[in-house]
């Protein structure tokens, strides 16, 4: 009996390759293991994200500098990845062919291979896509760091403001509700997603899960360590 091997020779969709860009924001370096599942973490360690996809990699490669290996791509109407060999990635196209040499895995700043879990589920709420890019506009618009899920007089709303600047603009959107009171503080910075509509899980341990099922991807968000719960 034979084995079958898989193919050393692979495409990536545009839903791939807009994750990879997102990731790119997170962290410009990356690791990718064997399989269909593509993880990133930033460098502070404060957001993590992970996405299945349809392609599945041969092998486990590193890449140094993402933004440059896209732009590499962009040259390119719809080339082939060939990963026959270890130490570098034939990008190939007609009579065109790149030679992308591979990173030592070891300069990376990788995920652990420890799945993440939230430890708690104390709020949830659904963020729609017109909602999170009203918000993130505003705190470009005015210039605030700050975003806060807020559980108040009933209801749960996400503010973008400064919060130490007592006469800060203040932006807000009503996302749910809840009989609970909190104030879950994020920078926005980290707020490195996709543009779309997520349902959010915050926990009072300081952790956040943002899932889009659109590109089955999961960001694990850090909270600042001021947030309060009831």
């Amino acid at each position: 009996m034979t084995m079958k091997l898989k193919s050393q020779i692979m495409k990536l969709s545009d839903n791939t390759l807009t994750i990879l860009k997102n990731f790119a924001e997170i962290n410009n370096s990356i690791l990718v293991k064997q399989g269909n599942r593509l993880r990133t973490i930033s460098v502070a360690k404060n957001i993590l994200a992970e996405a299945d996809i349809n392609e599945e990699f041969p092998r486990d490669f590193a890449i140094y500098d993402l933004n440059q290996f896209l732009n590499g791509l962009s040259l390119h109407q719809d080339p082939d990845l060939d990963f026959n060999e270890k130490s570098f990635l034939s990008i190939k196209e007609g009579k065109r062919q790149v030679k992308y040499f591979f990173a030592d895995p070891n300069v990376i700043v990788s995920p652990p291979e420890k799945e993440i879990k939230l430890p708690s589920a104390d709020i949830c709420f659904q963020l729609d896509s017109p909602s999170l890019e009203k918000l993130i506009k505003a705190a470009r618009v005015y210039q605030l760091p700050d975003l806060a899920a807020v559980g108040e007089n009933g209801v749960i709303k996400l503010v973008v403001r400064d919060k130490k600047n007592d006469t800060s603009n203040e932006y807000a959107i009503v996302v749910g509700e809840t009989d609970q009171e909190f104030v879950f503080n994020f920078k926005v910075e980290n707020i490195k997603i996709i543009p779309g509509s997520y349902n959010v899980v915050v926990s009072s341990k300081l952790l956040s899960q943002f899932t889009n099922t659109k590109y089955n991807l999961n960001y694990y968000i850090a909270l600042e360590p001021d947030s309060t719960f009831g």
